[in-house]
């Protein structure tokens, strides 16, 4: 099989395919570690702090309550347009991967803080009540309870979080952010190059479905 008649435009563009993934990589484990430590925090407050949680606080669950609500609530390509002036002042550029790594960290912070809440919120009442009739700290319950009996629902939970990122990467990408998605705007649509549409697409699945088989083996791992 002649790969020059099946994919012609793939080929003269083969030196800028491993850029173009090491870019996506960039843009989906940076963010991702961000959004992981961040969504983590935001999301056991949101259920420490609720009513009839450990540390129920109303004020600081109604306002992270809705700051999540409101950033989960603006489309991610908005979301960059209005994130350009703040971008630049912190990044120093509007495009490319750096110009894209804040919004896909605001964008995918109060995705991942409400998976983490929910996560938590099937941890069994009676299980936190009785630790703290045994004189728990707040910190102890939330360390060696909530998180340590939620270990599978957390891994599901960044499972999805990481395929939802790497759809708002291509996003992204289509405002100059770079990496894969750039490449099938830039190539595959603009300029007609299917075949480069088609690599990029099969670059995507099997990197979406890498993350899945990764995320099921450590929740079949941790499930007891």
């Amino acid at each position: 099989m002649n790969l020059e008649n099946w994919i012609p435009n793939v080929i003269d563009l083969a030196d800028e395919f491993p850029v173009c993934l090491i870019q996506t990589l960039q843009m989906l484990l940076i963010p991702g570690l961000i959004s992981f430590v961040f969504g983590t925090l935001f999301g056991i407050m949101l259920v420490v702090t609720r009513k009839g949680g450990i540390m129920e606080n109303r004020f600081i669950f109604f306002v992270l309550d809705k700051l999540v609500n409101l950033f989960r609530a603006i489309p991610f390509i908005i979301l960059t347009s209005l994130l350009v002036g703040f971008t630049r002042m912190i990044m120093g550029t509007s495009i490319g991967v750096a110009g894209a790594l804040p919004s896909l960290v605001i964008g995918t912070i109060p995705f991942f803080s409400r998976q983490i809440e929910s996560t938590l919120s099937e941890v069994d009442q009676g299980i936190i009540e009785a630790s703290q009739a045994m004189g728990l700290t707040p910190m102890q319950i939330i360390t060696r309870v909530y998180l340590k009996e939620s270990v599978p629902g957390i891994a599901r939970a960044v499972t999805i979080t990481l395929i939802s990122l790497v759809g708002l990467i291509a996003i992204a990408g289509a405002v100059g952010a770079g990496g894969l998605g750039d490449m099938a705007i830039r190539y595959g649509y603009n300029r007609y190059m299917y075949d480069v549409t088609y690599v990029v697409v099969i670059i995507i699945l099997l990197l979406i479905t890498l993350i899945q088989s990764i995320g099921d083996y450590i929740v079949k791992k941790t499930t007891h």
